[in-house]
Parts: C-alpha cells; structure tokens; sequence
C-alpha cells in the first residue's frame, strides 16, 4: 500500500497517459527502486539546488512500458551522483507547526528532511487530499508561501506533485511539498500580483496571442541579457515586472473552462517549445521551455481531482500559463516557427508513436527526454477536439513530428538541450545541418 512513507507503484495508476499492457513486474522493480530513493537520497544532487528526478523518471518509463531491467538500468545510471538524504529533527518538526517557524525556515535547504517529515506527517494524519488542501490551497499565508513555490525552480516542484498525484503516490506528494518549501520564493511576488490585476482586468487574450504582443514589445523581449544569472529573476521580474504582469494578467480561466484551458495552455506551450529552432542548426529543445511541456501533463490530472475545488483548479492553471509566458519571455521570445515542425524529416521516417516510445525508454538520461514524449503524446490526445481552433497551432501529424524532432534531437550529436532558444549565443556550438535538411 502507497503511504507517505512507502511508495508503491500500481497498475491501477498508471499516468495521464500510459501504454497498454504494462505488467506487475514493471511496477514492482519501480517501487523498489523509488522507494531506496526516498529513504537514501536527498532532493537535490549537489549544494547549487540541482534536483533530483529519480521520482519522474521511473514512473515515467514504466508508463511507457519499461521493463524490469530498463527502470533498474535507469535507477543505477542515476543514483550514482545523488546525495545521501538527511535525518530530520523532531524538534523542528514540531516547531514548524508554529506559522512563525514555518515561515522563518521557507528557502533553507538544510531544512528539507524536517519539511519532509511535517509533511509526512500532515499526510498521516489528513490524508493526501486534506494535507494538499490544507497545506497548499488554503489561501492563506502559509499555503500560499509554498504555492508559489511550486512554479519556483523552472517548475520542478509541481512536476514533482504531478507525479505524486497523477499516479496516487502520498510519500512523493510529501517530497513535493518539501521540495517546494526550500525553493526561493521570488517567482511569487509576480503570480501574486498578475493574479490581483487579472481579477481587475476586461482584457481577454489567448495564450498565443500574448505570445504575438510580447514577441512585438522590444522593452520586454529584450529584458532578459545573455549574462544574467536567472533570466526570469534577473531579466524580465528586474527590468520589466509591470509590462511581464500586464502581458499574463490578459490570459484568464473561468470555472467552466477548465478543460478547454488546460488543453489551451498545453498547445501554447508546445507550440512556442518545438517551434523554437534556429536553422541552419540543428533540431534542438530549449531546456528551459521542455520544462513547460513536461509539466503540463500534470494539470489534466489536477483537474480530474474531485478534492480540489474549482476555484484552486483555476488558480493552479492560471499560475501556469502565467509562468510560461514569463518563461517565454525569458528566452528572448524567439519567434515559432511551424514550418520546422511541419516538415521535419525524421531520422526513422516510418517510426510510429510505439517505436519512439521504445527509442526513449532506452536512451540514457535523467528522465527529460521521455518526459517530453510522454507529455507530446498526451497533448496530442487533449488537443485533438480543437484542431480547427485558431488559438491551437499545433496540431494534426506535428504531434507525431514533434516527438521524432524530441528522440532524434537527443539521440544527436552535441549537448541534447539548447539553453535560452531565443538568443544567438546559445546556439554557436552547434553543428549547421546536412544540406538535404535545409
């Protein structure tokens, strides 16, 4: 049984989207491995804040059919450079119930282990479904200082309560919450503020179309400089805060939307991911946006949540198309450019979904690679009743394109992610494509 402190993969959850025929044993060789994972290895890898995502990766291969021994090959390709997890101290746990402490200890990483032990324990008391409410959607001081928190860290946190949710596992969910008390909140301010100016604001605008207005305000795109640091901090939310919220502040969701947006969201944010190329170079993701398309599986599975209100559905969904815009933004908001997609030549043109997903299951990585496929092949699904909506620009067979463009980018040669797309720099050490592909 799956507790907050004992992980147990099941095929009764197998993901937003899964495979056929995925078996008993598959699911047994992940808990182990998940499980050694939770009780040896700490959060993030090194002191920088660089995360673990042992608990994205194996669950996302074994719903793509992984074997027994490809999630074993992935665990002990990655456990390797993890760090050993931390012993919590009880007193501090018990002092984090005072909002005071709680507040005080927010951003330390050296307070991981006792957020994970409060968090553990608000689980065994309440449950996953009260523990998330109480601790996460409340609305009020505490709860919000860890929502905003979870769009922190280039969306790892809500990646990793995703994960935790999306296949009923509460000891990753306690891992999340954790994980996203010790990220810097300095991405709340904006979601805080973008918030109070969309409830005031009569202007309604699609995520694509804000993509258009920003891409065409110079004081924005150029916010971001190919030397700051974080590029979203030390950029856009230093150098233009109020045109970055009055831009998001225009893309809103009412409570019957929710399915419409979360499919809305999903195709913008692969849209302007797999559009951003710079030919003559070669086919490569940007880092930075990937994470925006790893993550929008997740908020299917939120709003499937009978637990979560409709209120917390929009506010959880907004903050996310309000971070990819910003995160768009960042990167110096290169322009997509559809025809890459449209008629990319695949290195296995007669590949099918099947056959990429075995490419990915295989290739040796951290989990980003099969993510992005996973998360291609769901919006592919959440995404097919809009094909003739103006505001999805993606659709029909780019979805297949766009997971050869994800398999074939990796499997190429040079690093497999680009870093900040919309800058020329980032793209200097790239090999220009064979002539026959330009």
């Amino acid at each position: 049984m799956a507790t907050a402190s004992n992980i147990q993969l099941s095929l009764a959850h197998c993901g937003e989207y899964h495979v056929p025929d995925i078996t008993t044993e598959s699911a047994v060789m992940g808990s182990e491995v998940l499980q050694e994972n939770h009780e040896m290895h700490h959060i993030f890898f090194n002191q920088s804040g660089f995360h673990n995502h042992i608990a994205h990766h194996i669950p996302t291969v074994f719903a793509l059919g992984a074997s027994p021994a490809a999630i074993r090959k992935h665990y002990q390709n990655n456990k390797s450079y993890q760090r050993p997890s931390k012993t919590s101290h009880r007193d501090v746990v018990r002092d984090l119930h005072d909002p005071a402490v709680f507040l005080k200890y927010l951003g330390q990483e050296a307070y991981y282990s006792d957020y994970l032990a409060f968090y553990q324990d608000q689980i065994d008391l309440h449950g996953c479904e009260g523990a998330v409410n109480n601790c996460l959607l409340r609305d009020d001081e505490c709860a919000n200082a860890i929502l905003v928190r979870m769009y922190a860290g280039f969306l790892h946190p809500i990646i990793h309560l995703g994960f935790g949710i999306e296949f009923n596992q509460p000891a990753i969910i306690a891992e999340a919450l954790a994980q996203a008390a010790v990220h810097d909140g300095w991405i709340g301010p904006f979601l805080l503020e973008t918030e109070k100016a969309a409830a005031g604001t009569q202007v309604s605008r699609s995520l694509v179309e804000i993509l258009d207005q920003i891409r065409t305000d110079p004081n924005l795109r150029m916010a971001a400089h190919w030397d700051d640091d974080n590029k979203v901090r030390d950029g856009i939310l230093a150098r233009a805060p109020n045109d970055m919220v009055k831009y998001a502040a225009q893309w809103n969701v009412g409570l019957d939307e929710l399915e419409a947006k979360t499919a809305e969201m999903t195709n913008a944010a692969v849209y302007f991911t797999g559009g951003a190329q710079h030919p003559p170079k070669q086919t490569k993701f940007d880092f930075y946006y990937m994470h925006c398309v790893n993550s929008s599986i997740f908020f299917s599975s939120f709003i499937k949540q009978p637990w979560i209100t409709a209120v917390n559905k929009v506010r959880l969904l907004q903050f996310k198309g309000w971070l990819d815009l910003a995160m768009y933004t960042s990167r110096r908001a290169p322009e997509p450019l559809l025809d890459e997609i449209v008629h990319y030549q695949p290195k296995h043109p007669e590949g099918s979904w099947d056959e990429i997903f075995k490419r990915v299951v295989e290739h040796e990585d951290d989990g980003h690679a099969s993510k992005l496929v996973r998360a291609l092949k769901h919006g592919q699904q959440i995404c097919k009743p809009h094909n003739d909506d103006p505001r999805f620009r993606v659709k029909d067979n780019m979805w297949l394109n766009l997971a050869h463009m994800a398999i074939d980018s990796v499997e190429d040669t040079g690093d497999p992610w680009v870093r900040s797309a919309g800058f020329d720099e980032a793209w200097e050490k790239y090999e220009d494509r064979p002539r026959a592909q330009l």
